[in-house]
């Protein structure tokens, strides 16, 4: 298939790009390659903007995107032939990769000792009241207000994407924005 694929960033420019893990490439690419290379190019940025606010961070953000179009990347030919939407399925997976890795690692281990984050690099979001909100929410939830009021997804995409129902969209939408209502005026 197509050579594995890696995602840089500069995060102060906003700019990320993709590129070949392997510094060979290949001299001839096939169609699915060259199909899947254009998806990427095209569909990146807004990819990354969804991982960050899936995730929290930039950083978690690129790996999540990286995982996803890696798996994805591997048996794109098959998937074009049955999938219409190639992107609503990368959200989607993205969706269910965040969840399952949050699953995995949302038990807390306790140490002894804080560790020295005096040299960490802050995202510059980190301190907005409504993304501190928006982490406190379920990832389900969160992936709802994300695709609807940042990705501007209508209920009936945002179902699909995350296959789901429309009713269920609605309801977990709803107790979001409840969730985000009442944390936020606390504050």
């Amino acid at each position: 298939m197509g050579a594995p694929l890696s995602v840089v960033g500069a995060e102060s420019s906003g700019t990320w790009t993709v590129v070949p893990a392997q510094r060979e490439v290949r001299a001839t690419a096939t169609a699915a390659d060259t199909d899947f290379a254009e998806f990427v190019r095209i569909a990146l940025p807004g990819l990354l903007r969804y991982g960050h606010a899936l995730t929290g961070n930039p950083h978690d953000a690129a790996d999540l995107v990286q995982t996803v179009l890696e798996k994805v990347g591997s048996r794109w030919l098959g998937r074009r032939a049955f999938c219409d939407e190639p992107l609503a399925y990368v959200r989607k997976a993205m969706a269910n990769a965040h969840v399952s890795l949050w699953r995995r690692t949302r038990r807390e281990s306790l140490v002894a000792e804080l560790p020295d984050n005096a040299f960490e690099q802050f995202d510059r979001l980190d301190n907005e009241p409504l993304w501190q909100a928006l982490r406190g929410l379920p990832p389900r939830q969160r992936a709802v207000i994300v695709l609807r009021y940042y990705e501007g997804l209508s209920e009936a995409e945002i179902a699909e994407t995350l296959g789901i129902s429309k009713g269920t969209v609605k309801s977990q939408a709803s107790k979001a924005l409840v969730t985000l209502r009442s944390s936020l005026e606390g504050r």
